[in-house]
């Protein structure tokens, strides 16, 4: 039995998965405002699954952001008082057994690898199109972290292939402009149907007004494609992975995979482009249950 936990900002979710993926016990708690706080949180959940489901199951937890690779200090994460911690040691020692930790965007990729949208493929890259944007890349089954444990952060490249139009494109918190980010999550979605229309909208809102044939959001609609499709292909030509899952809540545009294959083959390096583009299966599950395949099926 594998447990696997996701430390949000606002809650912990924690479940239990059986070797062939099915689901044993799941668990909710709101995430308290602390460390210390957190990690005995965090350790309540574990208890409680195992008071269930029995002792001795392994834990995998992902958190919104990294353990440094030199120090094993957490860093960029959004939940503040995790940072400058040795989060990861911390909480084995509360557990009594190690815990395989690593961040949001690297579960949702693994579990769709491992039993959703990527199964079967041997290299898969999990996009996180929310918020903000994120990836996370799985390789023969196994999430690769990077030295610098930035492996997947394609939002803070540069949108390839600008338009004069989009120089030198938004400013993004990172510090730099035209990041992949400033163009393709949410809020740059809607900021960029503002600049065109002078209309502020919502994402849903764009999209019910382009369903219902406003020229305006159908052509905001086209201009996210067409950078998805830059930015996608561009992934493909560093990268080739077999299948690209899209996630987060921007991946719930109406046709959005289909959209993005077409629009990324003409920016590939070569004449014939095999990579599936496709829809998530777990949703908002599938971090936690990619916290749950840090550990493989094989440990007992």
């Amino acid at each position: 039995m594998r447990i696997g936990i996701d430390l949000g900002g606002t809650k912990i979710e924690g479940l239990a998965l059986r070797d062939d993926g099915t689901e044993a016990v799941r668990q909710r708690v709101a995430t308290p405002r602390d460390y210390d706080g957190t990690l005995a949180a965090l350790t309540q959940v574990v208890d409680d699954i195992e008071s269930t489901v029995g002792e001795g199951a392994t834990v995998g937890l992902c958190i919104p952001g990294a353990i440094d690779a030199a120090s094993g200090l957490v860093r960029n994460a959004n939940s503040l008082w995790l940072n400058g911690k040795p989060f990861r040691e911390d909480l084995a020692t509360h557990l009594g057994r190690p815990v395989r930790v690593t961040n949001d965007a690297n579960a949702f990729a693994l579990s769709e690898a491992s039993d959703g949208g990527g199964a079967g493929a041997e290299v898969v890259f999990g996009v996180i199109l929310g918020t903000g944007v994120g990836g996370g890349l799985v390789v023969r089954g196994e999430v690769v972290d990077g030295a610098n444990r930035i492996a997947g952060e394609w939002g803070h490249v540069p949108l390839p292939w600008p338009r004069d139009d989009e120089r030198p494109g938004p400013p993004c918190y990172c510090g730099r402009s035209g990041c992949i980010e400033t163009f393709l999550s949410g809020p740059s979605f809607a900021a960029d149907h503002e600049r065109h229309t002078g209309h502020a909208l919502s994402t849903r809102e764009i999209v019910a007004h382009a369903e219902a044939g406003d020229t305006d959001a159908q052509a905001t609609m086209d201009r996210y494609v067409d950078r998805l499709g830059r930015g996608l292909g561009q992934l493909v030509t560093l990268l080739d992975p077999d299948v690209i899952v899209l996630g987060g809540g921007m991946s719930n545009l109406p046709g959005l995979a289909e959209s993005a294959a077409e629009a990324l083959a003409p920016w590939v390096f070569s004449d014939r482009v095999v990579t599936r583009v496709v829809q998530n299966v777990h949703g908002d599950s599938s971090g936690v249950r990619g916290a749950a395949w840090l550990w493989p099926v094989s440990t007992p």
